[in-house]
């Protein structure tokens, strides 16, 4: 336990599907971090673990998709999150097409976003990806019911956090 755990265990934020592609290696995973971070210029942050493929593929990435996903998509949070791939390969097993500069976007996602990385932080055990938005879709409308941080509290990552 952290000092900081009894403030971020009150928070209950949207979780994230990341996707990258580099010369035709997919990859794609889970995030609990991630928000806007600036108005004009319009920019977003995304926090990948170290410990996982997707951050490997996106470390070497111009563009990452970000996926919402609605509170009836667990499916997608258990695949993107529960297995790694590493072993399993998360595309084969969804709907995609290629986006904005190639960066995978899931089908089935009823919001969406590509960013152009602007720069790396390196946070600790996560690096933040800052994302210059270039494309985006909503085609959802305003009652979207967006899968939480505590909707997912039942997923075994498919690499440890740490």
């Amino acid at each position: 336990m952290t000092e900081l755990d009894p403030f971020t265990d009150a928070l209950d934020y949207p979780l994230y599907v990341v996707t990258a592609d580099v010369a035709g290696e997919r990859s794609g995973c889970l995030v609990g971090f991630g928000s806007q971070c600036s108005i004009r210029p319009a920019r977003f942050m995304v926090w990948l673990s170290k410990a996982n493929r997707t951050y490997r593929v996106a470390a070497r990435a111009d563009r990452l998709a970000v996926h919402l996903l609605g509170r009836d998509q667990g499916h997608l949070a258990h695949l993107f999150g529960g297995e790694t791939g590493d072993e399993t390969d998360k595309f084969s097993r969804t709907r995609w097409h290629p986006g904005p500069g190639g960066a995978p976007v899931l089908d089935e996602a009823p919001a969406w976003f590509v960013g152009r990385v602007e720069s790396r932080v390196d946070g600790g055990d996560h690096v933040g990806f800052l994302l210059a938005p270039e494309a985006a879709e909503h085609p959802g409308g305003d009652g979207l019911r967006l899968l939480l941080l505590s909707d997912g509290v039942d997923i075994t990552p498919g690499h440890p956090a740490d």
